[in-house]
């Protein structure tokens, strides 16, 4: 036998969804996110909410070499403290809990971790940080989800800080990616460093924590891009390949 996969959790979102003669409660996570971590050498373990998981987190992270914070819905403002603006609708409290606590979980363990658009803005909440609820009230453009439910169009740069773990894993300081957001970082968690800003308003779009040996959120969705090492790189810290 081979060396094993590293074995890579991807958080998945409690949804409802319709397939063949059936409309049902579902776990769900869209095939890209699995994809790229399979393509890039790594096993992609789905992690559906479990309530238990939110004061042992420990035992969903047993054996896993990496985690993903996946997209999705908006964060309930509850978690940082705040009321909810009218923009903020279609929360999964209990995803939240389950996410924040794994997200804790791996940053004490040191453990590879990934959050890609909602898990970055997941990963600031877990450490004390806030959201702007919707970007448009903020920033006056709508650049961000241009298309809802489209990456079409979706393309924007980011600038990102020379010698920056984002500066490593992409290779180049401005970025392109594919954006569909409305929410954003507004006050960083504790201990995190932005080094990534949207050429378009200087939004924060990358996040960092210096102290460990991988802890990346990204605000763009990698996994929808044929061309982006952002997956790839998480797969090789959790091999232990990637410094």
């Amino acid at each position: 036998m081979g060396m094993s996969r590293p074995r890579i959790g991807i958080c998945s979102a409690p949804e409802r969804a319709r397939w063949a003669a059936w409309d049902r409660e579902v776990s769900l996570t869209p095939r890209s996110y699995i994809q790229r971590v399979q393509d890039a050498g790594g096993l992609a373990l789905l992690l559906p909410v479990d309530p238990l998981a939110v004061t042992d987190p420990e035992e969903t992270l047993f054996g896993l070499d990496g985690l993903v914070l996946a997209g999705g819905c908006d964060i309930d403002p509850a978690a940082y403290g705040e009321p909810a603006d009218p923009h903020t609708v279609d929360t999964k409290p209990e995803r939240d809990t389950f996410e924040i606590a794994l997200a804790r979980c791996a940053i004490e363990r040191d453990l590879p971790l990934l959050g890609i658009c909602r898990g970055m803005q997941l990963l600031n909440v877990a450490l004390g940080g806030t959201l702007i609820q919707h970007l448009p009230d903020a920033v006056g453009h709508s650049d961000h989800r241009r298309i809802l439910g489209s990456f079409e169009n979706a393309d924007h740069d980011v600038r990102l800080l020379d010698g920056s773990l984002a500066h490593r894993v992409c290779g180049e300081l401005l970025h392109c990616t594919k954006s569909h957001h409305h929410q954003g970082v507004d006050r960083l968690g504790e201990g995190l460093t932005a080094t990534g800003w949207a050429t378009l308003d200087d939004l924060v779009e990358v996040v960092e924590l210096p102290d460990r040996r991988f802890v990346l959120g990204v605000q763009w969705h990698p996994e929808v891009d044929d061309d982006s090492p952002v997956v790839a790189a998480l797969v090789a810290a959790a091999a232990g390949v990637m410094a």
